[in-house]
């Protein structure tokens, strides 16, 4: 197998089909990224999982927990199990939905903005660590890509049973 050589000098096999080497890739950067934002975040003392849930509450603070749970693509007893966790470390607070008694909404409490804070503080300063020798074209055209890949994948999932149309 003949190798070239990719960013960095490092080796990519030249005879793979460039579109699993591209999903691999993707996989990989966002395998690696994870772990050197959980190592940044680990003195705060919060969990992946726990940021994750922070993260999309500071977005959409107020999201009831089976949404939290949909988007995180979580069970109804791991996101319980998490909000119970951040409830009882002050940075959340679960209260009825008044429109629906059987849904609970989620919301950060001042600590949780706090925490939010730290960790994009964190998260800020280790994105110009990862992206230094990305320049700005690069990542604006990387993005739109992955952006349009997204919307193409949404499409998909969305528009018919995926499986079925790969079988055909």
């Amino acid at each position: 197998m003949r190798n070239a050589t990719g960013i960095g000098g490092l080796s990519v096999p030249k005879d793979l089909n460039a579109n699993l080497r591209f999903g691999f890739l993707i996989h990989d950067v966002s395998r690696l990224r994870r772990i050197v934002v959980d190592r940044a975040l680990k003195p705060l003392g919060i969990t992946r999982s726990q940021w994750w849930v922070l993260a999309f509450l500071s977005r959409r603070d107020g999201m009831t927990q089976t949404a939290l749970a949909d988007d995180l693509d979580l069970t109804k007893v791991a996101i319980g199990g998490l909000m119970s966790r951040l409830e009882s470390g002050g940075f959340i607070e679960r209260r009825s939905d008044s429109g629906d008694a059987r849904a609970r909404r989620v919301y950060l409490t001042r600590a949780g903005q706090r925490l939010i804070n730290q960790i994009r503080e964190r998260v800020d300063a280790l994105e110009a660590e990862i992206l230094v020798n990305v320049s700005d074209e690069e990542l604006e055209n990387s993005a739109n890509t992955l952006v349009r890949l997204k919307s193409t994948l949404l499409t998909m999932i969305d528009g018919e049973d995926v499986v079925g149309a790969l079988e055909d």
